[in-house]
């Protein structure tokens, strides 16, 4: 390609490919850390009860809930902030250079828009709780209640507790309900 072919629509919407790449890639890495944690879960609680109920290994779920809803969220923050873009920059440059004033990558604002978007955004922020506070908050209560925790222990599970709140926060934080 000759430098005479390189416009900027044709650079807007290279951007826009690459961009959209990256963001396909980050949602299937958010879906699966998602995933990750089930199993996760799955294997302490199998790995406990198998140990005849050694309700110690309950303390390894907090510590990967937290790390593992720490990087999903992350990654549904940037998938966030890549539509964010689009929709801002991207959308109005190209639309500025488009002669008929046709919609210019409407689907990116039209998925934002429909009257269900609420009741999806409190859903989704649910199953995040469920998956990265409130299992994880049970796990430690279910510790706490077996026939009296280990001092260190103890400790250890009062600070993963409070991380699990810090999370609870930054999910609260980030919930995207802009349409």
């Amino acid at each position: 390609m000759a430098d005479s072919d390189i416009t900027t629509g044709r650079l807007l919407l290279l951007e826009y490919e690459r961009i959209k790449e990256e963001q396909r890639s980050r949602i299937t890495f958010r879906d699966n850390t998602f995933y990750a944690t089930l199993a996760t879960m799955a294997a302490v609680i199998a790995a406990v009860l198998q140990a005849g109920g050694t309700p110690s290994l309950l303390l390894l779920i907090p510590p990967v809930s937290i790390v593992l809803g720490w990087t999903y969220l992350m990654n549904d923050v940037t998938v966030s902030a890549i539509g964010h873009y689009i929709r801002t920059e991207l959308t109005p440059r190209l639309t500025a250079i488009v002669a008929d004033d046709e919609a210019v990558f409407g689907w990116e604002r039209a998925h934002r828009a429909d009257d269900r978007r609420v009741s999806r955004k409190a859903l989704q922020l649910a199953i995040e709780f469920m998956m990265f506070v409130v299992a994880p908050l049970i796990t430690l209560v279910v510790y706490w209640l077996n026939d009296g925790p280990h001092p260190g222990l103890l400790a250890v599970s009062v600070v993963e507790a409070v991380g699990v709140l810090v999370l609870a926060v930054q999910i609260v934080l980030y919930a995207d309900w802009s349409r």
